[in-house]
């Protein structure tokens, strides 16, 4: 595995983006230092632009001058590049199970939440809420140990921050009603209180009133 280069290293991102917060577990867990570049949806940057013209989104990595986009791939790249913490397994097996359910969270709890929150209609509405469930419920038999990835943190934690953290704030906020609970889903409910209490995620998610706040005002709308 290559060393990397700690310096040179800069993360374009965006306040509580669940996709941003991925890179920046990585980094941390690998312990890489790099300058954080805030971006902005309504003004987006020109080296933001420049560097990610396919997607022109966030998070997009720049370690020595060279881009790399989309959450995922940056954590992978970050896995390779830098030595220490194993955020993927080693076994092939495991790597494509670990990618495999990684990439479930983007294929199939992203596109239930939207619906359940954004649809316009009350029955996609019920329907996105439904299907979150059932995603969820894939999620609860899928965790076998302390983490999806057994004592430690990997990929797949990451990615499921989402339901972590942002799933019962969405919730709170008046954007879902009775998706996410410790009684129907009591394995991930254990989970979630574990990995919010890491020091590496702590240090990485904001403020959980201000993300409250922020949902409120946009489901007021």
């Amino acid at each position: 595995m290559a060393s990397g280069s700690n310096h040179q290293v800069k993360l374009f991102g965006l306040v509580n983006s669940p996709f941003v917060a991925r890179a920046e577990i990585a980094l941390k867990l690998k312990g890489v230092e790099c300058e954080y570049v805030h971006e902005s949806l309504a003004n987006k940057s020109d080296l933001l632009l420049k560097y990610n013209p396919v997607h022109k989104k966030v998070p997009v990595l720049l370690h020595d001058d060279k881009p790399v986009c989309e959450s995922f791939v940056i954590v992978e790249y970050v896995d390779e590049t830098w030595s220490g913490y194993p955020i993927l397994p080693s076994d092939p097996h495991h790597r494509a199970l670990a990618r495999f359910w990684s990439r479930f969270i983007d294929d199939k709890v992203v596109p239930a939440l939207s619906k359940a929150t954004k649809s316009p209609n009350e029955k996609e509405r019920e329907n996105g809420a439904e299907e979150l469930r059932v995603a969820l419920e894939l999620l609860e038999k899928e965790l076998k140990g302390k983490f999806f990835n057994g004592d430690s943190i990997g990929i797949v934690d990451i990615a499921s921050l989402l339901v972590a953290f942002w799933l019962p704030v969405i919730e709170e906020a008046g954007g879902l009603i009775d998706v996410y609970s410790g009684e129907k889903y009591p394995k991930l409910y254990k989970w979630s209180e574990e990995i919010l209490n890491k020091p590496v995620v702590k240090e990485v998610l904001r403020p959980r009133e201000n993300l409250l706040a922020f949902f409120k005002t946009l489901f007021q709308k």
